[in-house]
């Protein structure tokens, strides 16, 4: 079966026409396993991309391979018209180095599955502490900035509380804040209630909701929650073995695939 490869939802004419993020023949392999098979395909501005499949398909290591978490063994990234992981030194292609990596990896931010807060930092220190350290931000400016979106995320009482003292739905959201703080262009969440009691799933899902609908960032998002994917997504890209098997709007994955091993995965999963 020929993998899917392309535009994912290309932008109409009175939108942006440079992708923001292009995979071009990306493989990535651990030992003798190729987790990623020459991947191919582009994201573009504002638009909501979800990537489902069985585990081990290669969805999360994308979302590594953004974050510079990993980097891959053939092809080449970039994100917003830049090189990740290669630099152009005298006419040729070379790996980059760590200046140029980190200067493209700000326009990233990234929500995990565990919530990765510093459990010594009060909420407003975790938010405001990147800003500060990367960006240069002042801090009045970032701790406003982080106070903005305490507020959005439902959080504005708990500027001075220690993420211990929070529950595993709070911490999250300050995780999604201290993402946005970073005022990134991607947005990348990899399961990020997995680690959520059954309870607090809705209350994270709506949140993101709410920020595809009132934001400009691109999201690309891996997730079991196929609600949240059929409702948030521009596009939805279907994994499995390494490859993009088949992609398009969430209407047509979901209510009318064109491959069997995507009805399978469905039926399994809804």
């Amino acid at each position: 079966m020929k993998a899917a490869s392309g535009d994912l939802l290309k932008p109409s004419a009175d939108e942006a026409r440079e992708h923001l993020i292009h995979f071009d023949r990306v493989t990535k392999r651990f030992g003798s396993q190729t987790v990623l098979d020459s991947l191919d395909f582009k994201v573009y501005p504002r638009k909501h991309v979800t990537l489902i499949g069985p585990s081990g398909s290669g969805k999360t290591t994308i979302l590594r391979l953004l974050m510079t978490l990993l980097k891959p063994d053939e092809g080449t990234i970039t994100v917003d018209g830049r090189y990740l992981n290669h630099e152009t030194r005298k006419g040729k292609l070379v790996p980059a180095g760590e200046k140029h990596i980190r200067e493209v990896r700000k326009n990233i931010g990234m929500v995990f599955q565990q919530f990765n807060l510093f459990p010594n930092m009060t909420v407003l220190r975790n938010i405001t502490e990147a800003p500060v350290q990367v960006l240069g931000l002042s801090r009045d400016e970032a701790e406003e900035r982080a106070r903005e979106l305490l507020e959005l995320v439902g959080l504005s009482d708990k500027c001075d509380a220690y993420p211990s003292r929070l529950s595993g739905g709070q911490q999250q959201r300050v995780a999604i804040a201290r993402a946005l703080a970073m005022r990134p262009k991607v947005l990348l969440l990899d399961e990020v209630t997995s680690a959520l009691d059954p309870e607090l799933v809705a209350g994270v899902l709506d949140l993101l909701r709410d920020i595809a609908r009132t934001t400009d960032v691109t999201m690309v998002c891996v997730t079991h929650e196929m609600s949240f994917a059929r409702d948030v997504s521009d596009c939805v890209m279907m994994f499995d073995g390494g490859k993009v098997i088949e992609y398009g709007h969430p209407d047509k994955i979901f209510g009318d695939p064109d491959q069997d091993r995507t009805r399978e995965f469905l039926s399994a999963v809804l």
